[in-house]
């Protein structure tokens, strides 16, 4: 067993937050794909599906950074959370289609109130190193993953999709409150309730400054690439599944429980890791173990079977936990006197990547299949790190 990474209480808390905001989401997420299908939706309209959801993260990340500025980032994470919890009965009260579009848009604004304000809250926080921190925030939905989709099963089984919709309410409400008690008081620097836009509009002008940077542009470009293609992990990796290789709605639960459970040690591994390397170095390592593995994945299709698929998305899922702890690492340490900016800014290119890559995946897959989309995904993931390392050294990128 690997010897268990420091965690400071700040990203304790913030973990163990997230860890129960996605058990409650996970709960029936995982069939979300599956439900689309058994609606009538088609593959492209699937990843119109997830674009639905996560662009909204995207397009009101730089609000609620303002926000944050006025309000404890503790309460907005709080009202995201409780979102969540609406979420879950909307889908119980779920009847025309438009209303449905409804709720995927709600649950968009939900996870970006969480999200943005609980990057702010460990980026303002004096944390000795920012790419475990986030190691440890971005590991706790595989520990939901582990147990989360069993649980769920078993709900649905014994009361259909009401009792797990009512059950993911209910342990989303108890999230909350945890998030409030827990996190009201910590890493937070002063309000300013006077803050207005025109200082909003002047940190954003001091951001792109230095995103602009290619010591900064060219770990975020790859990092950016690594997300594109989780989205098509994300849209369609089930289905693939259920599809291409006729598994079991079961079988699938059961590939998605082992992997997490036994990803677990692993990604303590992983977590003591990050803290040898820089930021950028791990941002860079990441993408090209996710770009190789994923290429992998599709190229033993003719070959693949339960367990070899379980290695394959283990160095997968690997590089995308390095790259990604890197990234907001990064965005940390660059951005560090706006910590509602920088939380905003790390909330935008995760969601707008995977509704990037879903939409791009779901218009590409009927004519590729789920074999080369997974192939070119990890090539174009290892030539955007060829790419812009070479770029950065030679200066091209300012």
């Amino acid at each position: 067993m690997p010897i268990l990474p420091k965690i400071e209480k700040v990203t304790r808390d913030a973990t163990i937050t997230h860890f129960l905001l996605m058990f409650g989401y996970k709960l029936f997420s995982l069939y979300f794909p599956l439900f689309l299908i058994a609606r009538g939706f088609s593959l492209p309209e699937v990843g119109y599906n997830y674009l639905l959801i996560y662009l909204p993260i995207a397009l009101f990340a730089p609000l609620v950074g303002f926000f944050n500025h006025k309000i404890n980032p503790a309460i907005l994470a709080t009202v995201g959370i409780l979102g969540y919890g609406i979420y879950a009965l909307g889908m119980i009260l779920i009847r025309a289609p438009a209303l449905f579009y409804f709720w995927q848009v709600i649950l968009g604004i939900s996870a970006v109130l969480f999200f943005v304000s609980a990057r702010a809250i460990l980026i303002s926080s004096p944390l000795e190193n920012y790419d475990r921190a986030f190691g440890w925030f971005y590991s706790a939905p595989f520990y939901a993953d582990a147990t989360a989709p069993a649980v769920g099963a078993l709900f649905i089984w014994k009361f259909n999709f009401i009792g797990v919709f009512i059950f993911s309410l209910i342990l989303q409400i108890f999230t909350a409150i945890f998030c409030f008690i827990q996190l009201k008081k910590q890493g937070i620097k002063p309000l300013n309730k006077f803050f207005n836009f025109q200082r909003f509009k002047e940190n954003y002008q001091k951001i792109f400054q230095k995103i602009k940077r290619r010591d900064v542009l060219s770990p975020i470009s790859i990092s950016f690439s690594v997300l594109l293609v989780s989205g098509f992990y994300q849209a369609f990796l089930v289905l693939f599944l259920k599809d291409l290789l006729h598994w079991s709605q079961n079988l699938i639960l059961v590939f998605v429980s082992v992997f997490s459970f036994l990803f677990l040690p692993v990604s303590l591994l992983l977590i003591n890791r990050l803290t040898r390397f820089k930021s950028e170095k791990n941002i860079f390592q990441g993408g090209i173990i996710t770009g190789i593995f994923s290429i992998l994945f599709g190229a033993m299709v003719p070959m693949i079977n339960f367990f070899n698929i379980l290695l394959i998305n283990f160095g997968r899922v690997a590089g995308d936990l390095i790259c990604n702890s890197g990234r907001s690492g990064l965005i940390s340490q660059k951005l560090k006197e706006n910590p509602e900016e920088a939380g905003a800014m790390d909330t935008i290119f995760s969601p707008l990547g995977i509704a990037l890559g879903a939409l791009i995946s779901g218009s590409i897959i009927g004519f590729l299949g789920f074999q080369l989309l997974f192939i070119f995904g990890g090539i174009f993931i290892i030539v955007v790190g060829i790419l812009t390392s070479n770029l950065a050294k030679k200066g091209t990128l300012r």
